[in-house]
């Protein structure tokens, strides 16, 4: 059975997750990154605590990560239950997909996934999609009843976005779930400097990145 992070990685691109696979440490997120994800539990905290909020990992000044914090809240229907959740680190395992929900809310049942990088201007970035689809099926699968939207954080910016299943993110979660279990060895290179440059794995997989100056 395919992780949600498999699916994910398949979406964004497929070499990666065959170098990934073979890597025994893929599954240690380094420190900053359990640190950044924290905060997505912290959030009453961070509104009103000055120095909680200035010692924290974000990537916004303190005025400007609580008025987007702020907005976020105001547009949130069931803030209270996703600022302090019930059901928090949740194993799902579905039908094709299986992982962990960073939060699961409940009427209607929706999980929650927590980014660490920056969001886009609007929505999520494709692959973010993919993980949150199948998040959102493997908890249908255990609930046994329908789960229509699910939830994206970027805890670091204060961004807190609602994502409906809609039919494009479902078709996108079906064509990297079929990527990611096909591959059997290495396949095709990218070729996209915006993805490789910062890949764990630029070098296994022997992409070659061009710089400014040969851009130019």
């Amino acid at each position: 059975m395919e992780t949600f992070r498999d699916v994910e990685t398949a979406a964004y691109c497929p070499r990666k997750l065959y170098y990934r696979r073979r890597d025994p440490e893929a599954d240690d997120p380094p420190s900053e990154v359990a640190d950044v994800r924290e905060l997505a539990f912290r959030y009453d905290e961070l509104m009103t605590d000055d120095a909680a909020l200035a010692a924290a990992p974000t990537a916004l000044t303190p005025t400007q990560y609580r008025s987007r914090l702020g907005r976020s809240r105001a547009q949130f229907d069931d803030w209270d239950a996703l600022a302090d959740p019930d059901r928090r680190e949740v194993h799902l395992a579905g039908r094709e997909c299986r992982g962990v929900a960073h939060k699961v809310l409940d009427d209607p049942p929706r999980p929650s996934l927590v980014f660490t990088g920056d969001p886009p201007t609007n929505g999520v970035w494709e692959p973010q999609t993919v993980r949150l689809v199948a998040a959102a099926k493997a908890l249908a699968w255990e609930r046994e009843r329908p789960v229509e939207t699910a939830i994206a954080e970027y805890p670091a910016h204060g961004v807190v976005r609602e994502v409906p299943l809609t039919t494009r993110r479902k078709a996108a979660y079906r064509s990297a779930l079929r990527t990611a279990r096909a591959i059997d060895g290495p396949p095709a290179r990218v070729g996209n400097d915006a993805k490789c440059s910062p890949c764990d794995y630029r070098e296994e997989c022997g992409v070659q990145t061009r710089s400014l100056r040969s851009l130019l």
